[in-house]
């Protein structure tokens, strides 16, 4: 205990000192020199304080109830972000402190036999390790765009930052229901967490045996504390809430219950449902970011430019992402860079040479369901926004709309999101 209390004092005196705090540049550099952050802690307790952080690169938003890290985006190459710059939403106003060894996962309800595991039961059974992104349902929203706070807006972190990709390892949650044995009518389950909030969440059966697995490690070492520890859940393609941090109860129930975050605190009026709100959203549609060069970031001179990103898909796997430099009046297909894996993030670049015009460069994605990335435009029509709407920030999540960067003539860069 005294390993866990020393580290929570720690976290929460780094974390104080970060508030506020912007990103800096040049992060992977830094990464390759100093390795990643840990400290040592007696194995047999699996302390959460082995892997407490405080890399100032993420930026902090903190309120009486809400902690909120942003992954750097455009300060890093390749696919995996590093464990400690993994983007963070906590619906409380500390991480909680989980005791691994006397830590259990229960799973009751609609079942034949009600089961608890320890961490030791679990990590004696099959396991999987596989590369997926985590987004909070809020990133790139388009609120987000304009909202007069310091820490919204470029650089593009605080806009596109709440999505990571790391290699996620547990068991199969389709082996703990199997081991549980599901009752007829047990269409759905409820996850409960360990944390201050008991936060919540249901997904549907046909979900849960699919892909969905119980994770207690993340790029070859234990969860962090802040993403979880001991065990959280790993949702493929769907919404961050979907994988629920420190993952204590599994509950099959025969329907979808109105938890508060699903039908009050992530739900949002649409006028295409006439101005009533959508309780349930479930899988990312496809979505792509230029990280490189970006709103925020140093400007651009004449001649080669490598341009760089991003692109993901809930549905599946990335097909293509096109690239446009003049503001979407033709488009070039950029390359993708291996590997290209269903469910995780894709990096693509594209070499442009830039002559000092002032213009607007942006990509698109494809993924193999056929779904395409749409224009912010294309996007409001299709949710019924009115034309008189169209043109604001409007609050909204789900938001998958292209990302235009404004490129001056000075070769500074702007976010284009919105009409200046």
């Amino acid at each position: 205990m005294d390993a866990n209390g020393s580290g929570r004092r720690r976290f929460l005196k780094q974390a104080a000192a970060l508030a506020g705090v912007a990103a800096g540049a040049g992060a992977g550099a830094e990464w390759a020199a100093r390795g990643q952050t840990a400290q040592t802690a007696k194995p047999e307790a699996q302390s959460g304080a082995a892997h407490i952080h405080g890399d100032q690169r993420r930026g902090v938003r903190m309120s009486i109830d809400h902690i909120t890290y942003y992954t750097p985006l455009q300060d890093y190459a390749g696919i995996i972000t590093p464990s400690h710059l993994h983007f963070v939403q906590q619906h409380s106003s500390h991480f909680p402190e989980i005791d691994a060894r006397e830590h259990r996962l229960t799973i009751h309800g609609m079942v034949d036999r009600p089961l608890s595991f320890s961490m030791d039961d679990l990590k004696r059974m099959p396991s999987v390790s596989r590369i997926h992104f985590l987004e909070c349902q809020g990133n790139s929203s388009a609120m987000i765009h304009d909202t007069g706070n310091e820490n919204m807006g470029p650089p593009a972190q605080y806009v596109w930052g709440m999505t990571s990709c790391s290699e996620w390892t547990g068991v199969p949650l389709s082996v703990l229901l199997n081991e549980a044995g599901v009752q007829p009518g047990g269409t759905w389950i409820m996850m409960e967490a360990a944390d201050p909030g008991k936060f919540s969440h249901n997904l549907p059966m046909g979900k849960a045996l699919e892909d969905v697995f119980v994770a207690y490690g993340q790029n070859g070492e234990p969860l962090r504390p802040e993403q979880g520890y001991p065990l959280r859940m790993i949702t493929p393609g769907w919404e961050g809430p979907f994988s629920v941090k420190y993952l204590k109860h599994i509950k099959v129930v025969d329907q979808a219950y109105h938890n508060f975050n699903q039908s009050m605190n992530h739900s949002i009026p649409r006028e295409d449902i006439g101005g009533k709100a959508r309780w349930y959203h479930y899988q990312w549609a496809t979505k792509s970011v230029i990280t490189r060069p970006s709103a925020g970031l140093e400007p651009l001179r004449k001649g080669y430019v490598q341009i760089t990103g991003l692109a993901w898909s809930g549905g599946g796997t990335i097909t293509k992402v096109e690239v446009s430099t003049d503001g979407g009046k033709s488009w070039k297909e950029a390359t993708l860079h291996a590997p290209v894996l269903p469910r995780a993030h894709t990096r693509f670049t594209f070499d442009w040479a830039w002559n000092g015009d002032e213009t607007v460069i942006m990509s698109r994605s494809t993924d193999d369901t056929g779904d395409v990335q749409p224009t912010r435009a294309e996007l409001y029509e299709h949710w019924g926004i009115p034309a008189a709407e169209a043109q604001k920030a409007v609050r909204t999540t789900h938001f998958n709309a292209i990302q235009p960067w404004r490129v001056a003539r000075d070769g500074t860069l702007h976010d284009a999101m919105f009409p200046a």
